[in-house]
């Protein structure tokens, strides 16, 4: 619960001021402050960081409610964790109604911001770097809240992530806009949440741009994601996600990614010069994750899938995987080009898995993975349909 009176707690320290490739010297009096500022912190308290770049070598913590925490701008106060030793994260928060804006946090060793259980999230004008370029060693998200609810984040940046730059999983109630996403893996990931809105975003520079996924045995299962007023375009770069983990298996060139979840709606987006395809719409069976791990209740196929009123240009020249090289090869020859959608044939027997393409020009490449590519086909008449519009996510706590 906040309290009525707001107590403002100013770090005055002096930012160090090394640039260096080698980890910075770590500025203790200044880690030793604000960790202090974080345990002591009670609700309603705002945390400010003046202007500097701070060296820290181990990860913070927040578990308090209520509690803001305020930098001088995203390109002004930096929290540098080159030189961490301890820690998973460069900051952990649980607490309810959190706030953090107008900062940094660059080259943690894990991810970057990771926020647990809380309900009110709001991370706003917040940057997360990895500075020296894309690696596997990377952390693997840069914003991470997982099993929250009422979250919001907008104006961020997120750069270098080795799985996702921006990630939302098990959670409920999301608004994720006007964000910019280059150089991860998976530049935003919606996963196994329920009702979000993602708009206004810019993904480019990534391998996938925008992914909505549903993964098996995770506390809940995923539905109600609208994607919608973005920019992704030119999202090629080669997967540096962990061997084995469900990222590392998307392709390079891969736009909006739908993978086995239901009631998704991508529309109004500008999908653009995504090498293998600017929209695929796939099914678990096509990732990484071992089967022999799936709940009984888990259902693998993506449904209710409505993308309209895109604007598609270029992309699906140069497809990633020999298998889909090969599969161009074949059907559309060396200078041809992939269809702006493509899907991997995986649908449920006993039923229509309602998947709707009503994008001027957007014809559907099945590739048939099923059968091992041999029948991979163009068609567009199964798709000619369309489906109710979802509903605008309304936020309770967060803002």
């Amino acid at each position: 619960m906040r309290l009525a009176a707001v107590s403002i707690v100013v770090l005055s320290l002096v930012a160090c001021g090394q640039e260096a490739t080698a980890p910075p010297e770590t500025d203790v009096s200044f880690q030793d402050q604000l960790q202090a500022q974080l345990l002591d912190a009670q609700p309603g308290d705002v945390i400010t960081i003046p202007a500097g770049t701070y060296a820290l070598d181990r990860g913070l913590s927040l578990a308090q409610d209520g509690v803001t925490i305020r930098g001088a701008g995203m390109d002004e106060t930096v929290l540098s964790f080159k030189g961490q030793l301890a820690g998973a994260e460069g900051l952990l928060v649980t607490g309810d109604d959190f706030v953090i804006e107008d900062l940094a946090l660059e080259d943690a060793k894990g991810d970057a911001l990771k926020v647990t259980e809380a309900d009110g999230v709001t991370i706003r004008r917040v940057r997360v770097e990895w500075t020296g370029g894309p690696k596997t060693e990377n952390g693997a998200y840069g914003f991470y809240p997982v099993q929250t609810t009422n979250v919001l984040i907008e104006d961020t940046v997120a750069i270098g992530a080795s799985d996702a730059g921006i990630y939302v999983g098990q959670s409920k109630n999301v608004i994720v806009r006007n964000n910019l996403a280059e150089e991860n893996v998976a530049g935003i990931e919606i996963e196994n949440t329920q009702d979000a809105d993602v708009y206004g975003n810019t993904a480019r520079g990534n391998t996938g741009g925008i992914l909505v996924f549903n993964m098996p045995n995770l506390s809940q299962e995923g539905g109600r994601v609208r994607v919608y007023q973005n920019v992704v375009t030119g999202n090629n770069l080669g997967n540096f996600g962990h061997p084995g983990t469900p990222v590392a298996s998307i392709p390079a060139g891969s736009g909006v990614v739908i993978n086995s979840h239901d009631d998704v709606e991508v529309f109004e987006n500008q999908i653009s010069d995504n090498r293998t395809a600017n929209v695929i719409i796939s099914s678990v069976y096509s990732s990484n994750y071992a089967e022999d791990s799936w709940s009984e209740s888990f259902d693998p196929y993506p449904e209710r899938i409505y993308v309209h009123s895109n604007t598609l240009s270029g992309g699906g020249n140069r497809p990633d995987g020999m298998e889909l090289k090969a599969a161009k090869l074949v059907l559309f020859g060396p200078n041809g080009r992939f269809p702006h959608v493509l899907w991997d044939g995986f649908a449920p027997e006993d039923r229509d898995p309602k998947i709707c393409i009503s994008d001027e020009g957007a014809e559907v490449l099945n590739a048939d993975v099923p059968g091992g590519s041999k029948n991979a086909r163009v068609e567009n008449e199964p798709f000619d349909c369309s489906l109710p519009r979802l509903q605008p996510v309304r936020l309770a706590r967060a803002g």
